[in-house]
């Protein structure tokens, strides 16, 4: 059974950074695309940020520049830094696959203080 736990989320000023950390198990995690999701309140969920397994990275237009997707094949873990943050970040974030995702995860709330 496919397990992915988000974590690495918390409350920081408009401007600072926070790094996501999401650890997947029961999955050959080296042959996924991997992705960064994130949900506002009353909001749909969105896809932020996508890695493939070759590393070639997408962004969704409002996080271009501010945010990060990375993976570490070695620990089945992909990663999510975030700089500049902005209230309009605030939502809990999600990892799963891009296409044919998986269960979701718990995910992690980041709150970002303006």
């Amino acid at each position: 059974q496919v397990q992915l736990v988000e974590s690495g989320g918390g409350l920081v000023q408009a401007g600072g950074s926070l790094r996501l950390s999401c650890v997947a198990s029961g999955m050959l995690f080296d042959v996924n695309a991997m992705a960064w999701y994130r949900q506002a309140p009353g909001k749909q969920r969105e896809l932020v940020a996508a890695i493939t397994r070759s590393w070639s990275t997408n962004y969704a237009d409002s996080v271009k520049g501010r945010f990060t997707i990375s993976r570490d094949n070695a620990k089945n873990t992909v990663y999510l830094q975030m700089n500049s943050l902005k209230a309009e970040d605030t939502a809990v974030y999600y990892c799963n696959r891009p296409s044919a995702p998986f269960g979701w995860g718990r995910g992690t709330q980041v709150t970002v203080s303006s």
